[in-house]
């Protein structure tokens, strides 16, 4: 169709032309090494913040997947000063895991281990596999991986909790962010755990369909070609995802509004209250029908696919006339959040994109055209580079909010652009 052709070549021009020069350009540390923490929605440099490690960890998966895609060397080039960056400075060498940030040095400043950002490492990891068939990343990823199955997962209610301290012990605080509620569990971190999860089985079965039928290495990359996957890991990370789809439908899902609830209780009683994410229900839909499809089960995935649908039309409940969708509302307290941040709308565009392709809806394809419009006229900024955090209910832009910083990462936009790219007609 020729508005998908469109729509393909015009996110590959932003996130060439726009997204992916400003991380090289504006925010690599030649100084202190990696990346800098902070650049604020006035476009001030902010060196001496502190450095995220969910930032560094989304920086390594976006620079990876482009070059996976795309095949550029500058991006492998970013890709591995990322990794070996994470490795140097984020991988806690006495307990395992990831540290929750370094000060602007690199050297640890919170140590906590938040299984959020482990998540996001195993992510970025697998796809430098992915693209290039490292075995430093390759054994780094299988680390993480066993190192969330063996400290986060609960054994008693099943399921993942959100933090412990360092050295693997209970803290009391668990909270991602100081916006979010106190609970063990939450439908954000098993999120960003089915989203690694299903990105490493893939990983696994690309490099052993690639030993089994004497893979060559493509000019640039570095795959050595006596890698071999055992059954026994692909068994154990196939059985984790399986799990965890389960959960999500079993567990997250309202059956009763087809939201997916936020925050419960080790014994999944749900918590903090009647809360709806539209940006996480549309980004939910497509990345548990993707764990699904990764999965190739067909039984589950004839279980999720109505799910998916389910939960992406519950999502409807936050779109706009103009195409955008807003954040989030409290139905308990009637506080609704409108402002139109840039992950929701990225996430809003795969979202409806994976519904047409999948299920043949028009109207999706249209939202998911109408919200890229969104995008181009509301939020990308032309002459700076990158995105803006938002756009106020009123329309006007939101500079109070980072354009770089812990939580303002080239994911979700890059992620929305190579989505589409890769999926083609």
């Amino acid at each position: 169709m020729e508005n998908t052709k469109t729509m393909r070549h015009e996110m590959q021009d932003v996130l060439e032309q726009n997204i992916l020069p400003f991380w090289q350009t504006r925010m690599v540390d030649r100084e202190h090494g990696g990346f800098y923490g902070r650049i604020d929605g006035h476009e001030v440099l902010h060196p001496d913040a502190e450095k995220g490690a969910i930032l560094n960890a989304r920086i390594l998966w976006t620079f990876s997947a482009a070059y996976r895609v795309l095949r550029k060397p500058e991006y492998l080039e970013m890709a591995t000063y990322a990794k070996d960056n994470f490795i140097d400075h984020f991988i806690d060498r006495e307990y395992g895991g990831v540290y929750w940030s370094l000060d602007c040095k690199g050297e640890p400043l919170n140590t906590r281990k938040q299984f959020y950002a482990i998540g996001f490492a195993l992510y970025g990891m697998s796809e430098y596999v992915r693209a290039t068939g490292d075995h430093e990343a390759l054994e780094c990823a299988l680390q993480l991986f066993d190192c969330i199955e063996e400290h986060a997962f609960d054994r008693e209610y099943n399921g993942y909790i959100e933090a412990t301290a360092r050295d693997w012990t209970p803290i009391a605080d668990m909270r991602l962010s100081p916006l979010d509620a106190n609970f063990p569990k939450s439908q954000n971190t098993h999120l960003h755990i089915i989203e690694p999860y299903t990105n490493l089985l893939r990983c696994l079965r690309e490099l052993q369909a690639r030993t089994s039928c004497n893979y060559v290495p493509a000019i640039g990359s570095v795959l050595p070609i006596e890698i071999t996957i055992d059954q026994e890991t692909l068994d154990r990370v196939e059985g984790a995802l399986r799990n965890i789809i389960g959960i999500f439908t079993d567990r997250i899902l309202n059956p009763e509004t087809h939201h997916l609830d936020l925050f419960f209780e080790m014994d999944w009683t749900r918590g903090a209250g009647r809360l709806e994410s539209y940006g996480h229900d549309i980004e939910c839909s497509w990345l548990m029908h993707e764990a699904a499809l990764v999965l190739g089960d067909p039984e589950v995935l004839a279980k999720m696919e109505p799910v998916v649908q389910m939960v992406a039309k519950a999502s409807e409940k936050g779109l706009r006339p103009d195409g955008s969708m807003i954040h989030e509302a409290n139905l308990d307290t009637g506080h609704v959040d409108n402002d139109l941040h840039w992950w929701v709308q990225a996430e809003n565009v795969v979202g409806w994109y994976n519904i047409w392709q999948y299920f043949g809806s028009e109207q999706a394809l249209e939202r998911a055209v109408r919200c890229w419009d969104y995008i181009k006229a509301q939020l990308i900024d032309w002459d700076n580079g990158e995105w803006h955090w938002s756009r106020h209910p009123d329309g006007t832009l939101n500079l109070d909010d980072d354009k770089a910083g812990f939580w303002k990462c080239p994911y979700h936009n890059s992620r929305m652009c190579l989505e589409i790219i890769e999926r083609g007609e």
